[in-house]
């Protein structure tokens, strides 16, 4: 047997020594999150129901929105709301439900109806004329297009008397704003009434406006 010393295998001390640097403190950087439509300022379009004449087209959703809100703003006695879906990018806006809010508040006859094809999409993200009705459920009323109504397919607001966002084309970011057209509105709203007055209660939002 041999009485040689057993070697040390451990060979650290012979490497070089490590210097290490602290970075100090650093910042993580989120991507910012992403905002609703509805969170954004909101401003009225800059013309009178029942006193300007032409017709303002529009070609981009910032525009229906602000006469949307000029529109509704503007309303003294009777609203209706033709919809394929509540329209969320148009109407689920904090100043829309609003001046909608003063609105039906202001008279107790005041009254403001709802007619739509389709509710699903609006009880499953939530929607701001969806809580106002459930608040207001006397004069904010809110029901299903009949399935076997021939009704056209478009999306309009009826405003008082002569007052008209008409959307030809829904599923575009399209229309026109009409502040002085009781011809077409009376037209329009006979339409309304005659597809109200066959309208079902829709069982999505019978839950939520209880």
């Amino acid at each position: 047997m041999s009485n040689a010393p057993e070697q040390d295998n451990d060979d650290a001390s012979e490497l070089p020594a490590v210097e290490f640097h602290s970075p100090g403190r650093f910042a993580i950087h989120n991507p910012p999150s992403a905002t609703r439509e509805d969170t954004g300022h909101l401003e009225p379009a800059p013309f009178l129901l029942g006193a300007h004449a032409p017709v303002e087209t529009c070609t981009a959703r910032e525009q229906l929105r602000s006469h949307a809100l000029a529109l509704l703003g503007q309303a003294r006695r009777d609203l209706c709301l033709y919809t394929p879906d509540l329209e969320p990018w148009l109407y689920d806006h904090p100043a829309i439900a609003e001046v909608c809010s003063h609105f039906l508040r202001s008279h107790p006859r005041n009254r403001l109806r709802i007619l739509l094809r389709d509710s699903s999409l609006a009880v499953r993200n939530g929607h701001h004329l969806l809580r106002l009705a459930r608040q207001l459920s006397s004069n904010c009323q809110i029901r299903k297009l009949h399935p076997d109504y021939p009704a056209e397919d478009l999306a309009y607001l009826l405003v008082d008397d002569c007052g008209l966002l008409m959307r030809a084309a829904p599923l575009l970011p399209a229309g026109q704003a009409h502040y002085q057209a009781a011809a077409r509105v009376l037209q329009l709203r006979h339409q309304f009434d005659q597809a109200w007055n066959t309208s079902l209660g829709d069982p999505n939002l019978r839950s939520l406006l209880l």
